[in-house]
């Protein structure tokens, strides 16, 4: 009898476990709703408590280190993403020459206007070059100085 009490306390832990984890969304206590059912398949199986305990710690330890960091990637609603994370890698048109110390710089892409910042404060991109996005910060883009060679109807027709 004291078997299935355990048995049942287990998953009655686990489900509250779950209930908590629905409410907030935090991504904090599913982890443990995953221990208290191993603990409960083990009580079932006849492991005394202590045993049991240590499973239930175990395992919620092991899904909170294996599992939690590609679930927050994964799975965090809480970020929203952008189709701006798309642009990097793209080519925009310089505007406004690009001058970090002058705090001067606009770019278009895909027919918007963004402020713009080089890479490196040391380089200076004139107006009507070309420069390759490597990252977006804010509203900025950060931007160096496309090769020469890519100044074509090509890249002018992808901006």
């Amino acid at each position: 009898m004291i078997m299935g009490s355990e048995v049942i306390s287990w998953l009655l832990l686990a489900a509250i476990f779950i209930i908590i984890e629905i409410i907030s969304l935090g991504l904090t206590t599913i982890w443990f709703a995953g221990g208290a059912f191993v603990a409960a398949i083990s009580a079932l199986c006849g492991a005394n408590l202590v045993i049991q305990i240590i499973i239930f710690v175990l395992v919620s330890v092991l899904l909170v280190v294996f599992t939690r960091p590609w679930a927050v990637k994964h799975l965090d609603s809480k970020t929203e993403k952008t189709n701006a994370e798309a642009l990097i890698g793209l080519n925009a048109v310089v505007l406004e020459e690009i001058n970090n110390l002058n705090d001067t710089g606009r770019a278009k892409i895909n027919g918007m206007e963004w402020t713009a910042r080089a890479k490196d404060d040391s380089i200076i991109i004139p107006a009507g070059y070309i420069a390759h996005i490597v990252d977006i910060q804010g509203v900025k883009l950060i931007v160096e100085k496309a090769d020469e060679d890519k100044l074509t109807e090509e890249i002018i027709s992808e901006v």
